[in-house]
């Protein structure tokens, strides 16, 4: 399996992405470069496909797949492809705060510590649809990840489209997101423009 061994950070810099998107709360104290050329239309493209895979995790094959299944739902593919990572069960965990961020929620769901609808769920790419209740299963309620987790999460916003119980450690999708709701700053024309050359 393909690992990205960069650090958050500098990749985080590279991208210009704020790092409290990806649930960091450091700041890097070097100055981004001053770029000498404008960017081209297929750079910018590029770098937004590179930002959505970064932020949600996926490798290329994957999200190659997400974006032919957005083609074939219907309404706008862009906003099709974002619900789609939106409501990922690794994303939804991470936003629920269950999480400090998408990989620990990714290895959260890995380990079974995640049931979704009273069923244990350990595929992170599980798809999540309205009225599903997501939950820390019981045997993992005192673990101390989750527990860091909930303490660190205090200060996030839960987006409109969750609602999360804290005394209980669960959330329920209350509907499906749309792309205003999302706050990541990718814009998805770009993606759909770069896919469609």
């Amino acid at each position: 399996m393909a690992v990205d061994r960069t650090p958050v950070l500098k990749r985080c810099r590279q991208l210009g992405i704020e790092p409290t998107i990806m649930g960091i709360n450091k700041k890097s104290n070097r100055q981004p470069k001053q770029r000498r050329r404008q960017e081209s239309e297929y750079g910018q493209q590029l770098r937004e496909k590179q930002k959505a895979k970064f932020i949600y995790g996926v490798l290329e094959e994957q999200f190659h797949g997400y974006y032919e299944k957005a083609l074939r739902i219907e309404g706008v593919t862009g906003d099709n492809l974002m619900i789609l990572l939106e409501t990922r069960l690794d994303n939804v965990v991470f936003r629920l705060g269950f999480a400090r961020t998408r990989k620990e929620a990714r290895q959260t769901v890995r380990h079974g510590h995640i049931t979704v609808n009273g069923k244990r769920v350990d595929i992170p790419s599980y798809r999540v649809k309205a009225g599903d209740v997501v939950a820390v299963a019981q045997k993992a309620k005192d673990l101390l990840p989750i527990k860091e987790a909930i303490v660190a999460s205090e200060h996030m916003a839960v987006p409109s489209w969750l609602e999360v119980d804290i005394e209980k450690l669960s959330g329920t999708v209350l509907t499906l997101p749309t792309l205003d709701q999302i706050d990541t700053g990718i814009d998805p024309r770009l993606i759909v423009e770069l896919y469609s050359k």
